[in-house]
């Protein structure tokens, strides 16, 4: 039987119509709405289409959309000093700053001068310490929304045996904190594990985020499992394309005929993004003002 197509796209809809819908109530309780900056520096095309997306979305949920453009040359105190402004600023809970930034520039210590309660990617050191130790913190929103993929799909992951594949501080890590923290047990695998299928095999829930377009094949995956793909890969366009089709890291038509349930690319994992991003910062929008976690999320 071929596997079910987990719809990231349809689930990422519905969350962000339950985000719209919980903003009135802090607007109403706060007199104000929930505020999300995007820093960008230099004009990569695909960065400039990611905050893009990102501001329509932050509107469309009916949150203050606060987009902050510095150009490639950019030194690291004068992008440090917008994100100082952008913790001091009321208005702001949530702060993103759009990576990769440009080469001359040190992206761990400017992601470090965010201040962790507005850190709505997850990746400041104090984040990443919090999800370690099981504190309430700003989790990553790709491993977030994967959970909450897999957690629609299973309910209680007690007991799963999980495979989480790459191990980058994005993806890998925070997913399989996450997974810990739910009481799988987890393995956290890589492209130089050895034996790596032998150990995809025994999973009940395989998380691939290696990089390597459609590294995972359909005989390492064990019958029944549930395949997330975080992947998004492009090959090399085929004779007479402008443009080679998008795969993930998962070989997904081999996989499908084995796993219960499976991600496409795209439309599974990448869809959440943008949506985990609005979640968090409207979480972090209600512990700011001192009001409990909506819930429901």
């Amino acid at each position: 039987m071929a596997a079910e197509v987990i719809d990231g796209k349809a689930f990422a809809a519905a969350l962000r119509l339950r985000i719209a819908d919980a903003v009135p109530a802090f607007e109403a309780a706060t007199g104000r709405v929930p505020g999300l900056a995007v820093v960008l520096v230099g004009d990569d095309p695909a960065s400039a289409v990611y905050v893009a997306s990102k501001g329509k979305a932050t509107l469309a949920a009916g949150m203050a959309s606060f987009e902050h453009r510095l150009p490639a040359d950019a030194t690291q105190a004068e992008i440090e000093e917008l994100l100082r402004s952008l913790n001091a600023d009321e208005a702001v809970d949530g702060i993103l700053l759009q990576l990769p930034l440009p080469g001359h520039l040190d992206e761990q210590a400017a992601v470090a001068t965010i201040d962790p309660d507005k850190d709505v990617d997850g990746l400041t050191p104090v984040s990443a310490g919090r999800l370690a130790l099981g504190i309430a913190g700003m989790v990553p929103c790709t491993p977030y929304g994967c959970l909450l993929l897999l957690q629609d799909r299973f309910g209680d992951l007690s007991g799963k045996d999980a495979v989480v594949i790459g191990r980058s501080i994005l993806v890998g890590k925070p997913m399989a904190a996450l997974l810990l923290g739910a009481n799988c047990t987890v393995t956290i695998a890589h492209s130089r594990t050895k034996d790596l299928a032998e150990r995809v095999r025994r999973a009940d829930i395989i998380v691939a985020a290696v990089g390597r377009p459609e590294m995972v094949k359909g005989d390492w995956i064990k019958p029944g499992a549930v395949v997330i793909d975080v992947g998004i890969n492009r090959l090399p366009p085929a004779e007479g394309a402008a443009k080679g089709r998008l795969v993930g890291d998962v070989a997904y038509d081999e996989a499908a005929a084995v796993a219960a349930a499976i991600t496409p690319v795209p439309g599974g994992v990448g869809p959440m993004t943008i949506a985990c991003l609005l979640r968090n910062t409207l979480v972090a929008a209600h512990r700011r003002a001192g009001l409990a976690d909506p819930e429901g999320f």
